[in-house]
């Protein structure tokens, strides 16, 4: 009896740290799914950053490898900052790099990292440029 009152205990410490486990495995699932799901930028600021500091944010909380695009803009940028120790980021569109710093330093403070040129290539009158559609003639 003494015997398998131990194997019990024993299971269940084994049980629990299934358990606990599992649990860590839930939450650090949840953590992952909230970063994809919170946004830096919500769609109010990046309109109302178009307007006050010339900058549009192409690409929020991407991969440092999505700026080797050649099918980017020639005027984006490639901008690091922190946010919780964390290194994030983002790909963003301007005519002067003070601009982009004067957006992120406002929203973020002193997080900034770095501001890089991406590998675009287009230029930027016709990147984003849709031509007209042409009617078809009888």
């Amino acid at each position: 009896m003494g015997k398998s009152g131990i194997n019990l205990n024993h299971e269940e410490m084994n049980l629990e740290n299934k358990i606990n486990r599992g649990n860590m495995a839930i939450e650090k699932e949840k953590e992952s799914d909230k970063e994809t799901i919170d946004e830096v930028w919500s769609n109010q600021e990046r309109e109302t950053s178009k307007s006050l500091y010339g900058c549009e944010i192409l690409h929020q909380r991407c991969k440092k490898e999505d700026s080797k695009n050649n099918q980017l803009s020639s005027d984006s940028y490639l901008v690091t900052y922190t946010i919780d120790e964390s290194t994030c980021y983002d790909i963003v569109r301007a005519s002067k790099q003070v601009n982009v710093f004067d957006m992120y330093y406002d929203k973020f403070g002193n997080c900034l990292k770095s501001i890089e040129w991406t590998n675009g290539r287009i230029s930027p009158r016709l990147w984003g440029y849709k031509p007209p559609q042409t009617k078809k003639r009888k």
